[in-house]
This record gives structure tokens, C-alpha cells and sequence, in this order.
């Protein structure tokens, strides 16, 4: 039993427990984000030879790194997402490792670094779990090889045994990639503070040229591997050529740059864990885990932290000597996680996805805080601001974990309805979809599973359709897109080669449907709020759409919606485009009867054309001033060119003659 109670009291057992609250509690609802879906498409779908071919120019140990991985973990979100949660909890227990052989005789500084290491509400990425595997197993080594370092100071047989294996860790980490390439430098200042018992300063300094000569050469060792023997590096060193143009002003813009970084990933990343859920749009369950999260967590903390600072609360010498090496490693630690984004002119930011670049600052951001906590006079009031801000940052990634939960639903959403509208699609179309709908999705990432339904027998040679966000491609305003234009995408596994004369605009805004755009109607319409996308209404050809096909959906969006409104709408709208208005008819019956409603006014349009192709007139009028009274002023502008199609195309009879004229006057039409 007492055995049992240590263990529950132990700091690995409390990180254990707070990750679970923080990342792991909606874990079988999340799924896959951003560049999961493509990396795991070319892996899964396209094969090894993609995979390797695909991490080769910039990242080839990565490609080896995930070879391994997907040779025994499935391409099911729960899996990645245990593994996320693993990395992100080993991480936490070697940062506890790291300060407790760095100050020795305190107890609580490496539970609480630990803590704040864990839960930094700067990074919100954590649930990107494939893709932040790679990361995170970089980040591991990394502060392995630091311990290992550590511990090698330490006078046994095991240190040469300690020495070697931090060089391996410390390969590792430069070779995995260079989130944490530069913090390997953080090691000189660590070694010194490990040999402060050395009074002589020469020798001190040769012990630690000593320690650190060999991770140096690993150092050098990447860099050459980098200059030298990868192809073709993703980021270019835009600083250097800006410097030669203008020195004074790149130098300016430099230092604001650098002093914006620090405030955002040094700072402003905790004020985060403090902003309130959106409690409508949550939602009483999501509340009450959250308020949950909050108390436990704080508990927790607040406890295991408080029974262990009775006696250093009155050792102010120590605290004193103490908070300045925090400071001091913290600030160098901030620099040298920066210089690569300063370089590159990357943007160092707390919004998505540009958040991924506080990854390599969560240490030195770690520190200082530490030391600021540390100024706090009372130990008391110092122990419950720090377990505060330990059960908010919980909290904080619980709601993240929420949004991201909702996000997957809403992409799987998007393919499921696609699917059922889009039984195939000629080759080489590219489809133009609105931004707004998904916030954790780049377009790039959303032509992977495009591609594994409608060409799931696709080579890693040509990527025969590919989905583009209007802006992100064309311009804000639009101005890059023209007509019989080519568009040619190159992603690495194979290259997709389309034409703007071949294009399938898609407007997604739910609660609404997914809708095709038409090029007769929707320069129009306002329902659809992407206004490039309106204004390229000319530019969508829904006749690329085959409606003879049966398109099968990766396992990962299994199990298939509950059949609404919105699957029968889907249904409707490609019995039109087949001709078959009985079943358009038949569709709308089952639509209307569903206990559901369109949340958009023109997903009636395809019933009020079916009653008027089946000589219905009488509902097809009904429905049509049904329609146009959600909201005049935008429907009259769609209904009057939806008129005039029907009048075009259905047969002359006294009763269309009737309502046509009856429709027409009440539209205003001309």
C-alpha cells in the first residue's frame, strides 16, 4: 500500500494524470488534421517508395522515421493520438529529469518545470498527432541527450555509458529535423553550471570544452550533412539577401521582429490558458469537463507541490542564485530557438498553424517563467498562482481539443456529402472550395483524401485531382485567376497537372449542404460568403461530375452519417443532373418528411425545378415564394435566372403559363 501511494504521489504519476485531463479525455473523437491527411495518404495509399520519395529533399530521416512507425501502427486516429499522448508525457518527465539533476537540493522547481513544460498553452498542435510525432520524438531526444549529458557528470561507471548515449540522442535530434537543432547549443551554458564546483576558471572551462567537444562535432557534422547532401531545403535564407539590400532598415525590422517573438512565446502564450470557453457554442457537457479539468487539476498540483516547499521557502541565498541561472538559460534558450524563424522570415505567432513555431521556445519560455514565479514573496500565494495557471493551461487544451474534435467532424462532413453528390470525377479537375468552413485544414491537406476516393488506384506518379482554397492560390482578390490558365501542383509523391477550364467550384457552409456552384445562378448569390468564389461562379463546370460511379471513403470517416436532410438534398441534386425528376421528386418527399429543414434557402431550388419538370406547377410555385421569403432581397436575384431555366426547358401548358406569370411578377422579374 505504501509502495501503491508513493507511486500515485510520484511526479511522473501526476504528469500522467494531468496529460490524460489536458489531451486525452476527448482522444477517441479526434482525428486527423492539416498535414496528417496527406502524409498518411501517400504513406497508406501511394505506398513506402512515396513516403520515402516525399520526406527526401528536406527531411529524409523523418521518411525512415515513419516507415517504422507505420509499419505496426495502423492509420486510425485513436492510435496516433495514444502515441501523441505518450511522447507528450515522456517529454514532461524528462524536463523533470533535467532540473532535478541541474538543482539537485529542490524538490518542487522540477515538478513545476515539468508542469509548465507540459501544458504551454502557446502550442495547440498537439492533437496533429501524426504529424507532430516526428516532432515530438525530435523533442525527446533532444532533452535525452540533455540528461544523458547530466548524468555523465555524475562520477561512476556509467558515465562514459551516459556520455555516449547523449551523443546519439543529440544525433538524432539534428538529423530528425530543426525545430531543435540550434537549442543543442544550450548545452555550453548547462555544462558550466554542472562544473561550478571547480574554483579555477581555466580549468573549468577546459572540463566543459571537454564535455561539450564532442556534441560539437555532431553539430558541425549536421550542418555539412544539410549543406551537402540534401537536395532541396523547404525554407529559404530570406534575411541574408534583405540584409544586403537594405542593412540598416532589415536590421530595424529584425530587432522588432525578435523583440515581438519573444513577447508572444515568453509572455503573451500564457495569457492564453485564461480565455473563456464560448459557452454557446460548447455547450453544457464540454463546460462541465472543463470546470472539471480546472479543480482537479488544480488539486493536484496544488498538493504535490506544497508539501515540498516548507524547507526551501526559507533558503533565500539558494532561491536568489537560483533564479538567475533560470533567467539566464531562459533568455539564451528563447534566442537560440528563434534564430531559424528569424532567418527564414517564418512569422512567430499564437494563431494557427503559425503556432508551431513556439515549439522550440516552450523551454526557454519555461524558465523564465519559473524565475518570475520565483520573485512571488509569499510561499503560499506563490504555490496557488502557479497551480491557477497549471489548471487553466489544462483547461486551455481541452477546449482546444474540442474545437479541433468539431473540426473533424465537420471535414468528414464534407467528404461524406461529397460523395454522395460526386459518384466520380473526370481526371485533372481541380476543385475550388470556400475557406472558412474548417480551421485545422490547409487545401493541401484536403486534396489527400480527395484523391484516395476518386482515385484510389492512383500511382505516386500523377495526383489526378487536386482542391484549392480561392485566396491561398488566385489571389485575395482574385486577380491571379484566369481563364484556360494551367495549374500544376507538385507534392513530391507525384505532381497533379489541371487547367482553370477545368474546374468544380463547391461552396461548404454548414449547418448548410454542401453545394455545387452554378455558373447560370450563383454569381448572384450571397448565401455563399466566400465573394471569390461568387465571382468565379463562371468558372465552375459541374458537367465534370460522372454520375455513374461509386466512390469508397478511407476506413478513418467510417461510420457513414445518419441520413438527413442534407444526404437527401446530395441525392436530389444528382438525380437532377441525370434527368430523373420522379426520383428528384421522390428524394424531396424523404427530405421534407425527415423532421429536418435546409438551412439555405437555394437547396430548395432543385425541388422547386423537379414539381415544374413533373408538371407539379402548383408546388413548385408554393415552394418557390416559400423560398424567396427567408430573405428578399437575396433570393429575387436567384430565383428570377431559376425561372427562366425552367421556363426554357419544361413544356408549354396553361397551368405553367399561370404560375410562370403569377412567379415572374411576384419576383419582379424581367
Amino acid at each position: 500500500m505504501k509502495r501503491l501511494l508513493a507511486f500515485i504521489k510520484s511526479p511522473p504519476f501526476i504528469l500522467a494524470a494531468i496529460t490524460a485531463l489536458a489531451y486525452g479525455i476527448l482522444a477517441p473523437q479526434l482525428g486527423f488534421y492539416w498535414d496528417d491527411l496527406p502524409i498518411g495518404w501517400i504513406r497508406y495509399q501511394l505506398g513506402a517508395e512515396a513516403l520515402t520519395r516525399y520526406f527526401s529533399t528536406n527531411r529524409p530521416v523523418v521518411g525512415i522515421l515513419y516507415q517504422s512507425l507505420t509499419s505496426f501502427l495502423p492509420y486510425k486516429p485513436f492510435a496516433w493520438q495514444i502515441l501523441a499522448l505518450v511522447l507528450r508525457w515522456l517529454s514532461g518527465v524528462l524536463v523533470w529529469k533535467i532540473f532535478f539533476q541541474l538543482f539537485p537540493r529542490q524538490k518542487t522547481l522540477p515538478l513545476m518545470a515539468s508542469l509548465l513544460f507540459l501544458l504551454y498553452p502557446g502550442f495547440n498542435q498537439q492533437f496533429v498527432s501524426f504529424v507532430y510525432s516526428s516532432h515530438f520524438f525530435a523533442l525527446i531526444f533532444f532533452l535525452f541527450s540533455l540528461f544523458a549529458m547530466l548524468k555523465s557528470f555524475e562520477q561512476t561507471r556509467f558515465s562514459k555509458f551516459w556520455a555516449i548515449l547523449g551523443m546519439l540522442s543529440s544525433a538524432a535530434n539534428l538529423f530528425l529535423g530543426e525545430y531543435f537543432f540550434l537549442l543543442e547549443l544550450l548545452r555550453i551554458p548547462i555544462a558550466w553550471i554542472m562544473l561550478e564546483n571547480i574554483a579555477e576558471f581555466k580549468e573549468r572551462i577546459r572540463r566543459m570544452f571537454l564535455t561539450c567537444l564532442p556534441y560539437f562535432i555532431i553539430f558541425l557534422a549536421a550542418i555539412i550533412g544539410r549543406i551537402f547532401f540534401i537536395i532541396n531545403e523547404t525554407y529559404e535564407y530570406s534575411l541574408l539577401s534583405e540584409l544586403r539590400i537594405a542593412p540598416l532598415l532589415t536590421l530595424w525590422n529584425l530587432t522588432k521582429t525578435i523583440l515581438l517573438s519573444l513577447w508572444t512565446t515568453l509572455i503573451a502564450a500564457w495569457g492564453q490558458a485564461f480565455i473563456p470557453p464560448d459557452f454557446e457554442l460548447q455547450g453544457k457537457v464540454t463546460i462541465t469537463i472543463y470546470l472539471g479539468i480546472i479543480f482537479i487539476s488544480f488539486m493536484l498540483a496544488f498538493f504535490a507541490l506544497y508539501k515540498n516547499t516548507r524547507e526551501e521557502a526559507n533558503d533565500n541565498k539558494i532561491e536568489s542564485g537560483i533564479r538567475s541561472r533560470l533567467f539566464t538559460l531562459g533568455l539564451f534558450s528563447a534566442l537560440l530557438a528563434g534564430i531559424p524563424f528569424w532567418l527564414t522570415g517564418l512569422p512567430v505567432s499564437l494563431g494557427f498553424p503559425a503556432n508551431r513555431a513556439t515549439l522550440p521556445f516552450i523551454l526557454g519560455s519555461v524558465l523564465i517563467l519559473l524565475g518570475l514565479i520565483s520573485l512571488i514573496p509569499r510561499r503560499n500565494l506563490r504555490i496557488a498562482f502557479f497551480a491557477l495557471l497549471i489548471a487553466f493551461s489544462a483547461g486551455r487544451q481541452f477546449l482546444w481539443a474540442d474545437e479541433f474534435r468539431r473540426d473533424w467532424k465537420v471535414q468528414k462532413n464534407l467528404f461524406w456529402q461529397m460523395s454522395w453528390r460526386i459518384p466520380d470525377l473526370e481526371e485533372n479537375t481541380t476543385i475550388l472550395l470556400n475557406e472558412g468552413a474548417l480551421k485545422f485544414y490547409a487545401d493541401n491537406s484536403l486534396s489527400a483524401p480527395l484523391n484516395w476516393i476518386y482515385a484510389p488506384e492512383t500511382n505516386a506518379e500523377e495526383i489526378p485531382y487536386m482542391l484549392f482554397y480561392p485566396r491561398t492560390r488566385f489571389g485575395v482578390d482574385g486577380e491571379k485567376l484566369e481563364a484556360d490558365m494551367p495549374l500544376e501542383h507538385n507534392f513530391i509523391a507525384g505532381e497533379f497537372n489541371g487547367n482553370t477550364s477545368q474546374m468544380l467550384l463547391i461552396n461548404f457552409s454548414p449547418p448548410g449542404c454542401l453545394h455545387i456552384v452554378d455558373p447560370e445562378i450563383d454569381s448572384e448569390n450571397k448565401f455563399i460568403a466566400d465573394l471569390l468564389l461568387r465571382d468565379a461562379a463562371s468558372f465552375s463546370r459541374p458537367e465534370l461530375i460522372l454520375v455513374d460511379g461509386e466512390p469508397v471513403l478511407p476506413e478513418i470517416y467510417a461510420p457513414e452519417p445518419k441520413h438527413g436532410w442534407c444526404y437527401y438534398f446530395q441525392k436530389a441534386d444528382l438525380a437532377r443532373q441525370r434527368g430523373d425528376w420522379a426520383q428528384v421528386v421522390s428524394l424531396g418527399k424523404k427530405a421534407f418528411a425527415s423532421g429536418d429543414h435546409p438551412n439555405d434557402p437555394t437547396e430548395n431550388f432543385v425541388f422547386i425545378e423537379a414539381y415544374a419538370h413533373t408538371n407539379d406547377w402548383e408546388n413548385a410555385g408554393q415552394l418557390s415564394t416559400s423560398a424567396k421569403r427567408v430573405s428578399p432581397s437575396y433570393m429575387k436575384p436567384l430565383l428570377c435566372p431559376l425561372w427562366e431555366r425552367i421556363a426554357a426547358e419544361t413544356s408549354n401548358s396553361p397551368e405553367k403559363e399561370e404560375v410562370l406569370s403569377l412567379v415572374m411578377a411576384d419576383l419582379g422579374c424581367k
